[in-house]
């Protein structure tokens, strides 16, 4: 019996096996698709399925980078445990596919899954490897990055990162960029710039660090505090936290930073309220706006690399802007891609407690 393309689909559909396992089962049970189903059970191919609901949440980084240091991929697959991600089937596997990454001009997750692999595509490959491995697996993403120079770094097989400069890809440019890809890795910058940030990003942040200063009351300015403290005495604090505040106030000894651990939840939870109803007047104070600005500014330097301290920094003070400059006045990064395995994957909480209780109730059933 001829075996057809639409039977080879609707067997890859009931049983998740390659497209190319499913033709050969085909052809061996001439056409019988029940026949196929049971073949391809007794080899183990239909079970990847039953292994696709699973959370992969481990896994590897991989990176490659061209000959000509002008492009490099980076690909993350996932696996259910750190166990299978050491495996040396599993880590070829990762292998090929930043290769093929690189290769190919793929640009989207379905086209990469149908690039050739082997007899079969990508996707049949990784069908087959999660029935020969036994865990579900998955490829997360791939990103590729070109420029005039391009290096990559990965960190235990779980961190990586590719970093694109602009200009000729001499010794010293090289491994300034290859220090950078580690920084990425370590500190793992949201942006590349301030530039990169948006206005409306901008605002949000600078509005939150607003409400969470007047919610901590007592990191504000001085002038700010003592006004604050002065309405809480007036009916709203109780009498025992007045007289706390009196005492400390009369000791000119006392360091106003540690008035906090002396006062009641109460009178703290109080306080913020009262600075938050003045936000107002509070927010139009020179003092308190620099405030402001002065921690967005912090919190700036830490998420946005060129403004970070640059990790190797003789000085622990040069920021990695600055280092670019030293290396290459006019040194430039194009591009900055960092995959950091199972980030943002919701992972499944073990209670090994539970499961132990099941299995033991499952076998008094028996």
């Amino acid at each position: 019996m001829a075996v057809t393309a639409q039977m080879v689909k609707e067997l890859r559909e009931m049983t998740s096996a390659g497209m190319m396992d499913c033709k050969k089962a085909l052809v061996e049970t001439d056409g019988d698709m029940d026949k196929a189903v049971e073949l391809l059970k007794e080899k183990g191919l239909a079970k990847a399925a039953k292994k696709a609901g699973r959370v992969a949440a481990m896994g590897l980084v991989k990176t490659v980078v061209a000959a000509d240091d002008k492009a490099a991929a980076i690909v993350e697959v996932n696996s259910e445990t750190d166990f299978v991600a050491k495996n040396d089937e599993f880590v070829t596997f990762v292998e090929d596919l930043a290769k093929l990454a690189l290769e190919s001009d793929a640009a989207d997750m379905d086209a990469f899954m149908a690039l050739a692999y082997g007899e079969g595509t990508v996707q049949d490959a990784l069908t087959s490897k999660i029935a020969t491995i036994g865990e579900n697996m998955s490829i997360r993403r791939f990103e590729k990055v070109s420029g005039e120079v391009v290096t990559a770094y990965v960190h235990g097989g779980r961190i990586g990162a590719l970093v694109a400069g602009n200009v000729e890809a001499t010794d010293d440019v090289k491994a300034a960029l290859t220090n950078i890809a580690m920084q990425v890795a370590a500190m793992n910058p949201q942006y590349v710039s301030r530039d990169d940030i948006s206005s409306e990003e901008l605002a949000k942040m600078h509005d939150i660090t607003l409400e969470s200063a007047l919610n901590d009351p007592f990191t504000l300015p001085k002038p700010i505090l003592n006004a604050l403290l002065d309405k809480a005495v007036d009916g709203v604090w109780n009498a025992e936290d007045v007289a706390i505040l009196e005492e400390k106030r009369n000791d000119k000894g006392f360091n106003f930073n540690y008035l906090p651990n002396f006062l009641s939840e109460d009178a703290k939870t109080k306080l913020a309220q009262l600075a938050v109803a003045d936000k107002a007047s509070i927010a139009e104070n020179k003092i308190f706006t620099g405030l402001v600005q002065g921690r967005v500014s912090k919190q700036l330097k830490e998420i946005c690399l060129l403004d970070q301290t640059y990790v190797r920094a003789e000085d622990g003070k040069q920021t990695v802007a600055q280092y670019l400059g030293t290396v290459n006045k006019d040194l430039s990064l194009v591009k900055v891609v960092r995959f950091e395995v199972g980030e943002g994957i919701e992972k499944k909480e073990e209670d090994f407690a539970a499961e132990v209780a099941a299995q033991q109730a499952a076998a008094a059933k028996k």
